[in-house]
């Protein structure tokens, strides 16, 4: 049953991508697209193939700033979720505060960040990863930690449950699916935005800057590194979903309700 359900889920999405190529390359081949416009698939995966040294490196340095930048925010996400779950008041304060934050523009945080540390640095793309990680853990989280149901708390409070049990045996274990559903939004956008950082400056060494670099010069190159972004960021996606089926094996899906920016 179980290898089943794996073909279901594998299955499908293999056939749409494979007919989705088989499309790009007679669309190509049809209207004659140059590939300065959009190159042929065949012409990248021959790029990536031939630079696959060189993908590798730049994937694994984007690929470390967004999971440092993973780790930290979720794990400053989770922490003040808790205090914030806590303290009213400084839920009153923090959570403006955050929002406001978020709203702000990659390229205007990521140029205050590189003034701030050398250029050669990669503080400054971790600190977003971290600030994007942390927004989308710290509103599912503490949404997971206050929307626990009413009849679970009155349940645990005529046993004379202290608040620490109620955390315990209530709030952790509601607030867990509403974490990987977290995880699940906040791993890719990590990736994401750790490359994306790369475009305005620092050490021109990630998939971000591979891909500025090879824009004009090689376009069929620049779709290489796309591809290896691509690549880059399901398989954190892929971590995440892993990680969900084996912690939590019992539960269901998590709830539809995870927030995303």
């Amino acid at each position: 049953m179980t290898v089943r359900r794996l073909l279901w889920a594998v299955i499908p999405p293999l056939v749409f991508g494979v007919v989705f190529i088989g499309l790009w390359e007679l669309a190509i081949a049809v209207f004659d697209w140059k590939p300065y416009f959009l190159p042929r698939p065949t012409k990248i995966w021959g790029q990536f193939t031939d630079n696959i040294d060189l993908v590798r490196s730049s994937a694994t340095v984007s690929g470390g700033n967004a999971l440092v930048g993973l780790l930290v925010g979720t794990v400053l996400g989770v922490g003040v979720s808790f205090l914030l779950m806590r303290f009213r008041l400084l839920n009153d304060m923090v959570n403006p505060l955050a929002v406001a934050v978020n709203a702000v523009p990659i390229i205007v945080l990521v140029s205050v960040f590189s003034n701030m540390f050398s250029v050669t640095s990669e503080v400054p793309r971790r600190l977003m990863a971290t600030l994007v990680v942390y927004f989308i853990v710290l509103v599912n989280v503490a949404k997971g930690l206050r929307q626990v149901d009413r009849a679970h708390l009155e349940l645990l409070r005529s046993y004379a449950a202290s608040p620490v049990q109620v955390l315990v045996k209530a709030r952790i274990p509601n607030a867990v699916p509403y974490l990987f559903t977290a995880l699940k939004i906040s791993a890719p956008a990590a990736v994401i935005t750790a490359f994306v950082a790369e475009y305005f400056g620092g050490s021109q060494n990630g998939l971000g800057s591979r891909i500025t670099s090879n824009t004009t010069a090689n376009t069929a190159a620049a779709w290489a590194y796309v591809l290896g972004a691509c690549l880059l960021g399901l398989t954190f996606y892929l971590v995440s979903i892993a990680l969900e089926s084996i912690t939590t094996p019992k539960r269901g899906a998590s709830p539809g309700g995870g927030t995303t920016t």
